[in-house]
């Protein structure tokens, strides 16, 4: 069977698979990965195997742009605090603990029980959003939690180079402790940069399929020049998004950021469902390499590990919840978190594609290379299972899944705009401007819940655009309205139906 068919029979699978998910209220990335693994241990089924370093970048460089460029700067300032004592401080106590583990436990030496530790530590970003983005949560814990998976891997990388350096040379030298030094701060400078120039050569392909093209070219040249000359390219990647983002809204013509959207909703979608799919087919190869007494020894230290892992996120999640409500200087100006968010956040502890690429990319001389690999695929399954089949039923137990704020805020968010265009049009007369007017103030009275019901409104505005679709077929079936023609007026409905549409509606669901 060929790569292009054995591919394309996955892909059918994950069609079905996500369904299910679907209709069992299962995160996506949670069924792909079990079913992975009960694909690869069918007779015959293709041996698929990912190769790390292409794997990050092709797996990880659009899903971490996707998320950062949704992610302002502004909420970095705001949540700098909780995303530092998750992103550094969670991820050091988990690989520390881990750490110790693979030394009294599996007799790793010390550096490659380091390894383990960053391998195991960064929950992930794919896995985060792909799981936030299908249960319903508070949006603060989601903001933390998105946060959180943006910047973890920087630092579980950051030392994961340096336990790796420290096995294979016995010592970090001054060279690669300086370049370990200016990783961080080099990727984030290196990342605005490189933002700058793409916002001056997109200028030249804007509007254009090929720019669609450019983006995702750059997404993946950005990763790769910062992996070539050393620096963290999960910073980097951050930051160029992020200063992409900060700009993009004024100078991206609607009609562009549209498509944009849409092509990289799909395509970030299409490489987290290979993804997690093909995780699970790691599974043959892993268990079929150890001998049945290793398998054994191995899994229960792999429990252990898991369990740890859980265990210490949770505690230390809750202490700094409990620290933040009572000092005000660990929160800074956001509100005290309850201990409801604290249990939930620390529950939020999905792994996936960084952890098993990492592993993969041990060398094989690594020392017990085969544990550390199948530790690694075991923490990886049981988060995405675990955790991700328990999340969602958790939020109900907690009851935070009313906890979320959307309308209330895009009702003022719709006021203040009303309100803004209106002092524009505030000197101005005629029969535009008259028209302009009456939009925003029925937006402004929308948003201050002065006007009709929605749902009323809603009912009698899709039996006019019924009634203007049914005459348009009719127009088209007439010969009256062209090809072009209809494709214009067609496209022109769509929007007018989505923009009266509640806003669970406007989304695409997955599966």
């Amino acid at each position: 069977m060929s790569f292009f068919e054995s591919l394309l029979i996955l892909l059918a699978a994950a069609v079905l698979l996500l369904q299910a998910a679907r209709r069992l209220t299962i995160p996506y990335p949670t069924m792909l990965a079990a079913a992975g693994v009960g694909l690869a241990l069918i007779p015959g089924a293709p041996k698929i195997s990912i190769e790390p370093h292409t794997a990050l970048a092709l797996f990880i460089a659009p899903a971490l742009v996707d998320a950062a460029f949704d992610f302002p700067v502004g909420a970095v300032r705001r949540l700098w605090r909780p995303l530092f004592a998750l992103a550094v401080v969670a991820v050091l106590l988990s690989a520390g603990a881990v750490a110790w583990l693979g030394v009294t436990l599996a007799g790793l030496p010390i550096a490659a029980a380091l390894a383990l530790g960053a391998i195991v530590a960064p929950p992930d970003a794919a896995a985060a959003t792909a799981i936030l983005g299908s249960v319903k949560m508070p949006r603060g814990s989601v903001a933390v939690l998105k946060g959180e998976s943006l910047l973890n891997d920087a630092t579980a990388l950051l030392l994961f180079s340096a336990a790796t350096a420290l096995q294979s040379q016995g010592q970090i030298d001054g060279a690669l402790g300086l370049r370990l030094t200016l990783a961080a701060p080099g990727g984030i400078v290196l990342g605005i940069v490189l933002a700058r120039l793409m916002r001056f050569l997109s200028s030249y392909v804007a509007g254009t399929l090929g720019g669609n093209v450019f983006e995702f070219v750059a997404a993946f040249g950005v990763w790769v020049i910062a992996e070539r000359i050393g620096l963290s390219p999960v910073l980097c990647l951050v930051a160029f998004a992020m200063t992409i983002a900060r700009t993009a809204g004024l100078r991206t013509p609607p009609r562009t950021r549209i498509h944009s959207f849409a092509v990289w909703t799909s395509a970030v979608f299409v490489l987290n469902v290979l993804a997690f799919l093909l995780m699970g087919f790691q599974a043959r190869t892993i268990v079929t390499a150890m001998d049945p007494g290793r398998l054994r020894d191995a899994a229960t230290f792999a429990g252990a590990v898991i369990l740890t892992l859980v265990g210490v996120r949770l505690a230390w999640v809750l202490t700094y919840n409990r620290l933040a409500k009572r000092i005000r200087w660990l929160r800074g100006d956001a509100k005290p978190s309850s201990l409801r968010h604290g249990v939930l956040v620390g529950w939020c502890g999905m792994r996936g594609l960084v952890t098993l690429a990492t592993a993969f990319a041990l060398p094989s001389t690594f020392p017990q290379r085969d544990l550390i690999v199948l530790t690694a695929f075991a923490v990886v399954l049981a988060t995405l299972v675990v955790q991700g089949m328990t999340l969602s039923p958790l939020v109900r137990l907690l009851k935070l899944d009313g906890e979320n704020g959307l309308e209330d805020e895009l009702a003022r968010a719709r006021a203040d705009l009303a309100a803004a265009a209106l002092a524009v049009l505030a000197h101005k007369t005629g029969p535009a401007t008259e028209y302009w007017r009456y939009r925003f103030e029925a937006v402004g009275a929308e948003a201050a819940r002065d006007c009709p019901p929605l749902e009323a409104r809603r009912a009698v505005g899709l039996k006019a655009l019924r009634r203007q679709r049914e005459r348009l077929e009719e127009l088209r079936d007439a010969d009256s309205v062209g090809a072009d023609a209809f494709l214009v007026l067609q496209e022109e409905l769509d929007f007018e139906e989505v923009s009266i549409s509640r806003e669970d509606e406007r989304q695409i669901e997955e599966g």
